[in-house]
């Protein structure tokens, strides 16, 4: 187990925070899916990304930490009084000489090394972007009105303009005409595709990472309890990317289950493990 003072040389470095305590799912990051703990299989996606020298597992829980180290992860012991997952990277962040942090969320078994590609070189090919973030086209029109599910609303440079709980951009045309957003989105089925879901994959450039953190809170991220936010109201560049593919992000019991029958139809059609 490593647990401090990485200063080698390297472009993109993934951290992936987890934490053990988890108010729908105790013990998330160990939960298995076909024989491995989910935090493996999020590293071995990162791992995979070929933009990504180096893929840490961040944590202050020892079972999560001799989880990953068991799979042969590098991992880091934090704190344990951070708030958010972006604090928790920033404490490894600081003994790291990366350009770019790339944050992985730890329970995103089947995130695509593809998608994070995308997110670094959104930054390595734009100068003036200090972060930059994905997107998947919203499929459900449920999720529109879903305040759970994060909307983002991007330029026509792809640099964000603002993210909400609520639906962002608001259809107020098609709300006076049918009396509702709900009613408009059952009559103009096609207005579904004005709507993107903001998934939370981010990619910083480290020094602004570290920046980042010590800021203060905003007062719209209090409001929306979004810390992208923060940046935003400050005026920093978001880069706002598609996601290669859709992902799933295991906050239930629901979602475990449809990672697991994913994962084992992929297996039987391939005789292998791997992703779908």
């Amino acid at each position: 187990m490593v647990h401090a003072g990485f200063n080698s040389q390297q472009n993109a470095v993934a951290v992936i925070p987890a934490r053990y305590s988890s108010t729908r799912l105790p013990g998330k990051p160990l939960l298995e899916i076909a024989g491995k703990p989910l935090i493996v299989w999020v590293a071995e996606q990162a791992r995979s990304a070929s933009t990504i020298s180096r893929t840490i597992v961040a944590t202050d829980d020892t079972r999560i930490a001799d989880a990953a180290s068991a799979a042969a992860f590098d991992v880091v012991m934090t704190r344990a009084d951070h708030k958010t997952g972006t604090d928790r990277i920033a404490e490894v962040a600081h003994n790291l000489r990366a350009e770019i942090i790339v944050n992985a969320q730890g329970d995103e078994p089947l995130i695509d090394p593809d998608t994070i590609d995308r997110v670094v070189n959104a930054l390595l090919e734009d100068s003036t972007a200090q972060m930059a973030t994905t997107y998947e086209p919203m499929a459900d029109a449920a999720d529109v009105l879903n305040p759970s599910v994060v909307k983002v609303a991007f330029g026509e440079d792809f640099y964000a303009t603002n993210f909400s709980r609520n639906p962002i951009p608001f259809p107020s045309h098609a709300v006076d005409k049918y009396g509702s957003i709900e009613a408009a989105l059952r009559q103009e089925p096609a207005l579904l595709s004005n709507f993107k879901k903001h998934t939370g994959l981010y990619a910083y450039r480290r020094q602004f990472l570290l920046e980042f953190t010590r800021w203060p809170q905003s007062e719209n991220e209090r409001k929306e309890s979004l810390e992208q936010l923060r940046a935003l109201d400050r005026g920093v560049k978001i880069k706002v990317v598609e996601a290669a593919s859709l992902s799933i992000g295991v906050d239930t019991l629901e979602d475990l289950e449809s990672v697991r029958a994913l994962v084992e139809r992929h297996e039987t059609a391939t005789g292998a493990i791997g992703q779908p």
